[in-house]
């Protein structure tokens, strides 16, 4: 059966796109077709022509199908900020229900393994009405959360998972992330706390990777947690 997640992240900068990357790493090794989509995307510059976001180029570098760029990232908006503001400084008003219509149309190449990538945390506004929560409820896909490893992120893993579980949605599984080349105090003590707390397994812990290779520590994932 094709498996569908949707990634978000305990904040900005914890490691979204680099855990996506290796978790697509990890099911190109069990020979599994993959996909992964970043249906709007904040901080974007203009490259061959056309708005692309680095994340978005990362995320097709590791998936085994091949799609054009406008189809893993529609929205394209040029400030690296909240997607709703920066979408009004560029006069666009992305909606859930277009991106929804974005996700569908790519997915019905049918990968084995999918996944839809948001942008920030949880909360993050999309426009006046809609966050990416709203989104993500629409998609109705079970959700990953990844988890940057550094002070303050207990709190950030755990409402974060009430949040996901208020909402109506399965927390599939969570991802330690290092963000950061030095280990943060107590990590070891961190990572019971969270691992004692959410009820979702942990699919691995990654560790910092100096050249930014998903392909290093995919092995440190274990996806049949999933």
């Amino acid at each position: 059966m094709a498996q569908r997640y949707f990634v978000t992240g305990t904040d900005t900068g914890v490691g979204k796109t680099f855990a996506s990357c290796a978790m697509l790493e990890s099911a190109n090794r069990q020979g599994l077709s993959t996909m992964a989509l970043k249906p709007v995307a904040a901080g974007c510059e203009e490259l061959d022509g056309m708005l692309k976001n680095e994340d978005a180029i990362a995320l097709m570098q590791h998936m085994s199908m091949t799609l054009p760029y406008e189809q893993v990232n529609p929205v394209t908006l040029k400030a690296a900020t909240s997607p709703h503001i920066a979408a009004a400084l560029d006069n666009k008003m992305p909606t859930i229900s277009r991106l929804q219509g974005f996700c569908q149309g790519a997915l019905m190449k049918r990968p084995d393994f999918a996944l839809v990538e948001g942008a920030g945390g949880w909360r993050v506004p999309l426009n006046k009405r809609e966050t990416l929560a709203d989104f993500a409820k629409l998609l109705d896909f079970p959700v990953i959360l990844v988890v940057g490893m550094r002070l303050g992120c207990i709190n950030h893993a755990l409402l974060s998972a009430e949040a996901i579980a208020r909402d109506g949605l399965k927390l599939a599984g969570w991802i330690a992330n290092r963000p950061q080349p030095e280990a943060m105090d107590y990590e070891g003590e961190y990572l019971a706390t969270l691992k004692g707390s959410i009820s979702a397994p942990l699919l691995g812990v990654l560790p910092y990777s100096k050249d930014s290779s998903p392909v290093s520590v995919s092995g440190a994932l274990d996806l049949s947690l999933l």
